[in-house]
């Protein structure tokens, strides 16, 4: 099931498209993969060069090094972060080394598109095509993430309909990818490129798109007023155990009171939330903060409420930080020269930063749950600065040996993250025991309990 392909238009567009290949054999277009979130970069067309140097369809190596490196630290940070809660996703205020998983998978996914869109033949074609990948997606992100596979301590399958979990890491990256498609197929002008000012001036529409997604969260972020509100868990005997939440409050961005959380409260409804919030692990609501751990006598009453960390209004913010990969890549598409290509990155690179930890320093705080600006900026930032270090050590001076394990992961990164970072493979070992559920493969190498 291929999530990116080269968008094609009649045969005289695909006529003319392979004959400006021929002339431009050297630039790099987005081919089609199996994997739906993160595809391959891969040079297409043209004949083979007779430069010493291997020109020829070879893929922008450094991307799939990106994602594979982006994967490696899913898995580490999942595996890790329950024994070095220091690496683990942040309670709430602050950035962690697991904080940035999602953001690097949003910005390669925008890097991708410029590549995947470089030439539109027929823009309908294009935007019924994103359109369909983004539901393929989001469709597999609703059965891994919604609740249907129950566990490794649960050998069941399906799900309440009533419960379900609608939004999701894939989710987000459907709803990003195609906003970012949808902006690259309709939102460019055809101004030429020489320069970065020229590059801001051809996708202007792009940048303003991204400004205003900013401005509408700032203002529902701080503005919308957020009433007292009140959720159920279930107890175990006994029926349900009502809690009451006291706001009354506009502009916190607190655990209890802030506007994502009331907005999927009011759209999706509790019960469809995630039930296990970041927060959690917050001193206020852990004895063993910032590890999970029992409630302190004291906890407030919000401690135990469904949060969805892939919320509606912070996913616009994701949409953002795809725009932002989005215009590195048109840097790959309209400059061929390395030091262009590592000047025009670097400097919004720097810009990100500096922007991200002043806002810090004046009251907006980095926090993924919330996926504020200051969070974003730290985290395009990063990627960034992280791509460019990679696409020169890949891209070149050619270092590929060091990196053969990182392109691996990077050219198969939908697969392992279904398989390991949604539980699926250690699911599937698991429902192989001896005789008692109990003893299984798991628990016979120490993964299971």
């Amino acid at each position: 099931m291929g999530m990116y392909e080269l968008i094609k238009g009649d045969d005289k567009a695909a006529a003319a498209a392979a004959a400006e290949e021929e002339e431009e054999h050297n630039e790099h277009v987005l081919a089609v993969d199996r994997e739906l979130p993160y595809p391959k970069d891969l040079e297409i067309g043209g004949k083979r060069a007779s430069a010493p140097r291997n020109r020829d369809r070879h893929r922008l190596v450094s991307l799939d090094v990106f994602r594979g490196l982006t994967v490696a630290l899913m898995i580490f940070v999942d595996d890790a972060g329950t024994y070095l809660p220091a690496i683990n996703h942040s309670p709430w205020d602050g950035v962690n080394l697991a904080d940035f998983v999602m953001p690097f998978f949003l910005f390669i996914v925008g890097v991708a598109l410029a590549l995947t869109y470089k030439r539109v033949s027929d823009k309908a074609i294009a935007t019924k095509k994103a359109v369909l990948r983004a539901a393929k997606l989001f469709v597999v992100g609703l059965v891994i993430q919604g609740g249907y596979f129950h566990g490794l301590h649960n050998l069941t399958y399906g799900v309440d309909i009533l419960s379900i979990r609608w939004t999701g890491i894939l989710q987000r990256i459907a709803i990003a990818y195609l906003l970012a498609a949808l902006c690259e197929i309709w939102l460019k002008s055809d101004d030429d490129v020489d320069s970065g000012y020229s590059l801001v001036r051809r996708y202007r529409s792009q940048l303003l798109v991204a400004l205003i997604l900013t401005t509408i969260y700032m203002i529902l972020l701080y503005g919308l007023y957020v009433p007292d509100w009140e959720y159920q868990i279930p107890v175990a005997g006994s029926g349900p155990k009502s809690f009451s939440v006291e706001c009354g409050v506009r502009g916190d961005t607190g655990p209890a009171c802030n506007a994502v959380g009331m907005i999927d409260r009011r759209i999706f409804g509790v019960r469809h939330l995630h039930r296990r919030p970041v927060y959690e692990r917050t001193k206020l609501c852990s004895i063993d903060s910032p590890a999970s751990g029992p409630l302190p006598p004291d906890a407030p009453s919000w401690c135990q409420a469904p949060f969805d960390p892939e919320g509606l209004l912070s996913s616009v913010m994701a949409i953002v930080t795809c725009l932002i990969g989005l215009q590195f890549g048109h840097v790959i598409v309209h400059l061929k020269d390395h030091k262009d290509r590592i000047v025009q990155w670097m400097i919004p690179s720097f810009c990100l930063l500096a922007l991200a930890f002043s806002l810090d320093l004046f009251g907006v705080h980095m926090n993924k749950a919330l996926y504020t600006l200051s969070y974003t900026c730290i985290t395009a930032g990063t990627a960034g600065m992280l791509f460019t270090g990679v696409y020169v050590l890949v891209d070149v001076y050619g270092y590929r040996r060091p990196t053969l394990a990182m392109e691996w992961l990077g050219m198969h990164a939908l697969m392992i993250y279904v398989l390991i970072g949604c539980n699926i493979l250690p699911v599937f070992i698991q429902g192989f025991y001896w005789r008692e559920p109990q003893n299984n493969l798991l628990r016979v190498i120490g993964i299971g309990s």
